[in-house]
């Protein structure tokens, strides 16, 4: 799975929160809900509050995110917003446009001072932009920011935040139309960190992460009804990641869980011992036309599975 690009990643910035935030992450709130195009390709969601005080959190934030996301906590500095103080969450949507054109936007939840920030760029003279209904607002950096209501946030570059826009205020598709994707992401939502990823993406993905066990004949054959996927990961007792994948039928997700299995033994072959010992704690199976990982080890062990190519594939 490729980078978000220059600006939306896993985790843009898994910083601290407030203090008192509950220890669960709420699901997408409905205004969020209304800007999500139909067409997803993958929207990845993080609790600030449940990744405060994980080192293992942290050591993630500094494997995955490019030195140039630092562009966007200075936008968001430069608007008024402090994101170590006022995310409690943070939702990022890659989605496709015309022409199959890759768009990226935000969704930020918290307790952001809406008045304070309308007041301070009216004694600056800034304008916003009215598009639809939306009250659009520069946040430098060359991104641009809209208050769905006073706690939520939609940030990104113009045009793709009037693709979300277009969605709550000029009938472009929405995500309640996406039944698969839709369906993952209210069965995972209330997870620290959640992803979910669409077709294609995840054909791509897990390509990538099967490795050699990936130039088996039959996986070409499998790849074809790879149909979503989507990953949760906690911290609270240690670490636990799940990666599901649903495929279009039974046969399908048991050659795939057979594939995953040839594929983990390739990386225990050959991986570093670090890796080896921290994949022995991985599982697959499957269950009617899903297929399932599972780990769960204690932080060290994690760490140590994050460096592999293995945890890169599938956490993106």
């Amino acid at each position: 799975m490729k980078r978000f690009g220059i600006v939306f990643l896993l985790d843009t910035f898994l910083l601290s929160a407030l203090l008192c935030l509950p220890a669960a992450a709420a699901p997408l709130s409905n205004n969020a809900r209304t800007v999500v195009p139909q067409a997803i390709q993958q929207i990845i969601s993080v609790d600030y509050s449940a990744l405060r005080d994980s080192a293992t959190a942290r050591a993630l934030r500094d494997q995955v995110i490019p030195d140039n996301v630092k562009q966007f906590e200075s936008a968001l500095r430069g608007a008024g917003i402090n994101p170590e103080r006022d995310a409690e969450q943070i939702t990022f949507v890659s989605y496709r446009g015309p022409r199959n054109v890759l768009y990226h936007v935000g969704i930020a939840q918290g307790p952001f001072q809406q008045k304070d920030f309308l007041a301070k760029a009216k004694a600056k003279g800034i304008k916003p932009q009215k598009y639809l209904l939306a009250d659009i607002y520069p946040m430098g950096e060359g991104f641009q920011m809209v208050f769905l209501d006073p706690i939520t946030i939609l940030f990104g570059e113009t045009a793709a935040i009037k693709g979300a826009i277009d969605v709550r205020d000029n009938g472009a598709a929405s995500l309640a139309a996406n039944d698969t994707i839709d369906d993952l992401i209210t069965s995972i939502d209330t997870a620290p960190v959640w992803s979910v990823l669409d077709q294609q993406g995840t054909q791509a993905m897990a390509r990538s992460a099967l490795g050699q066990a990936g130039s088996l004949a039959n996986f070409d054959t499998v790849k074809k009804r790879l149909l979503a996927s989507d990953y949760i990961m906690d911290f609270s007792n240690g670490v636990t990641f799940d990666l599901t994948i649903k495929t279009s039928d039974n046969l399908s997700a048991a050659s795939l869980s057979g594939l995953m299995k040839i594929g983990i033994l390739y990386r225990q072959l050959s991986g570093s011992s670090s890796e080896k010992q921290a994949l022995e704690n991985t599982t697959v199976s499957s269950s009617d036309d899903v297929v399932q990982m599972h780990f769960a080890t204690d932080d060290q062990k994690f760490q140590a599975l994050m460096k592999s190519d293995f945890f890169t594939a599938v956490s993106r």
